[in-house]
């Protein structure tokens, strides 16, 4: 139990080690972009073959799998709407627009963002016995690009260094609860279950990528981030097949 925990914090570690990055050193735009693009396409990698495919593979067969999917859409899709009405809109903006929300709805998003993909960690050690390799890689990639962008905005829009990093250690902390919770609540469910549950998560993680991630790294980059994306599809399925 207390693995699983730690598996989901250390995914999530990566937060603050790209906070402090980005408060050392300034990343540049298109950098960014980049990254961002590539994080997108392990994340679109993982959800495939780690997530649904995974879920169609414990249980298929009565629509369990398209029910969860369509749910982790549209569930994450009204708390990210909620979200922004709040001010949280600008969360992940590079450029300083935090400075135009409210705090507490741009933690409460990042928190959200993350969520999902922290509960599968521990999801995973159920299904598998142990910790899918290719989806803490994934996590943990994603998570970079997505701190260095957010930490630039909220220096820029009056954030101090310890308050950014305080930021990303609770979002740490929260992370390797959600798993924790993956893995207790989920330990002795249904091959239904499970499936609804991961089908659930990949539903809410796409969306997550199409309406943040990806439209940032594209803002960034340019075309470029087609290609980007791509690599970083082609690194988590060799991850995945390798497992």
């Amino acid at each position: 139990m207390l693995g699983a925990f730690a598996w989901g914090f250390a995914a999530a570690a990566t937060l603050i080690a790209g906070g402090a990055y980005a408060l050392r050193w300034r990343v540049g735009d298109r950098a960014l972009g980049i990254v961002m693009a590539f994080g997108g396409g392990v994340l679109i990698s993982s959800v495939a073959y780690e997530l649904v495919g995974e879920a169609f593979d414990t249980h298929h067969g009565n629509g369990a799998v398209a029910g969860g999917l369509f749910a982790g859409s549209a569930v994450f899709f009204i708390g990210d709407t909620l979200i922004d009405r709040m001010g949280g809109a600008k969360r992940k903006d590079s450029g300083g627009a935090q400075a135009e929300g409210s705090p507490l709805a741009i933690v409460l998003g990042i928190v959200l963002d993350g969520i999902p993909e922290s509960i599968v960690l521990g999801l995973t050690i159920v299904v598998g016995g142990s910790v899918s390799a290719a989806f803490v890689v994934a996590v943990a990639l994603s998570n970079v690009p997505e701190a260095v962008a957010a930490t630039s905005g909220l220096a820029r829009s009056g954030w101090s260094g310890g308050r950014v990093l305080g930021l990303w250690t609770l979002v740490s902390l929260v992370s390797g609860l959600a798993a924790l919770v993956g893995f207790a609540v989920f330990d002795s469910a249904s091959p239904t279950a499970v499936a609804v549950v991961l089908a659930f998560a990949g539903g809410a993680i796409l969306t997550m990528l199409a309406d943040t991630m990806m439209p940032e790294a594209f803002e960034h980059a340019g075309p470029l981030v087609g290609v980007v994306t791509t690599f970083g599809f082609a690194l988590a399925f060799a991850l995945s097949a390798l497992e």
